[in-house]
């Protein structure tokens, strides 16, 4: 990632030198300035089926772009509100950084480096995942020990980079690396034969085979995932408010899917007698005042996106992904949220 002096056009920044560069924190108003521009200015991929893309009339789909929209629906009111900005594996750090967007929700990797170096915090995990590799059915491979001497395309810039020369050397297996920034560009090489292999998150080649329709036989997942990749939520580091309610919009959708409360639903709780229920709805307490929001903010979330399940059965679901560890903890899965009181 190129050094450059970030900037913040969301108000006064406060900027701190990390490691040579120095990065835009988000010092200001974050909130303030969504609300003032009426709109939640989201980085997402925008070519990842069943993450980020437009569908046949251009709405951007997906569970990232749809994790933009409860930031809205809890800020605004209103999940329509968002201007979705695609960015690159190359120049998403840039764009969060420089106040180009206010958050990133695009297949990325929460790491220790990009936390601790690049002046941005992790708010959320909205998939666990890991680093797959695709081969085609005809090549007979079966394993990622069978693709020594190969090929692979990956694309720079990504933990998927890094992942493959550490599994490979390793495993002292030889590869040659295809490198193309361009993931269109990077699955066209592939299609084509330029490369033998084809690696990045396991969500992400799964989306790219169920693109390919009736010639979706033709690609094979090798079944070995090599790396943890818990994809999240990324905002600028130093806006805690902001940080807060991006983070609690995504609890709240957990908690709505452990109280049995989804979009089709919602209204038939605003009698109900529990206590937990009540600050949920907002009807006591002062979880959204809290947080610089409406006291109905979590019903907004719900009401107009949904709870993670019905997030996931949406967009996930129709890739032929198991939810497995995505699932909530009290079915074994990872997804935990911390009490709303």
């Amino acid at each position: 990632m190129r050094g450059v002096l970030g900037r913040v056009t969301l108000g006064a920044a406060l900027t701190i030198g990390l490691g040579g560069a120095v990065w835009a924190q988000g010092s200001a108003d974050t909130i303030g300035a969504i609300r003032a521009r009426g709109a939640v200015l989201c980085g997402v991929a925008g070519t990842t089926a069943g993450f980020s893309l437009p569908d046949s009339q251009g709405i951007m789909r997906g569970l990232d772009a749809d994790g933009c929209r409860i930031v809205a629906a809890a800020i605004l009111g209103d999940a329509s509100k968002v201007r979705f900005i695609n960015t690159t594996a190359t120049n998403r750090f840039t764009a969060l950084q420089s106040g180009e967007v206010d958050m990133l929700v695009r297949n990325t990797t929460w790491t220790l480096g990009r936390e601790a170096a690049l002046g941005l915090e992790f708010a959320s995990i909205n998939f666990y995942d890991g680093t797959g590799f695709m081969v085609k059915t005809a090549s007979g491979v079966n394993s990622v020990k069978g693709l020594n001497g190969a090929t692979v395309c990956v694309q720079p810039g990504s933990t998927t980079e890094l992942n493959l020369t550490d599994y490979f050397r390793l495993h002292n297996l030889r590869f040659t690396p295809l490198v193309i920034e361009n993931l269109e560009e990077l699955r066209a090489a592939f299609i084509a034969g330029r490369c033998d292999a084809f690696t990045t998150d396991a969500s992400s080649l799964a989306s790219f085979r169920v693109t390919q329709g009736a010639n979706a036989g033709q690609y094979t997942l090798l079944p070995e995932i090599i790396s943890k990749e818990p994809l999240g939520t990324a905002v600028r580091k130093g806006d805690w408010k902001f940080f807060d309610v991006v983070r609690w919009a995504h609890f709240a959708q957990l908690t709505a899917e452990e109280l049995g409360i989804d979009s089709e639903n919602i209204e038939s709780f605003r009698s109900s007698s529990n206590p937990e229920i009540q600050r949920f709805m907002g009807a006591t307490g002062d979880l959204g005042r809290s947080l610089g929001v409406a006291p109905d903010w979590a019903v907004q979330i719900i009401r107009q996106v949904g709870n993670f399940a019905e997030m996931w059965d949406r967009s996930i679901t129709p890739l032929g992904i198991q939810r497995g560890i995505n699932n909530l903890w009290t079915k074994g899965g990872l997804q935990y949220a911390p009490p709303m009181r």
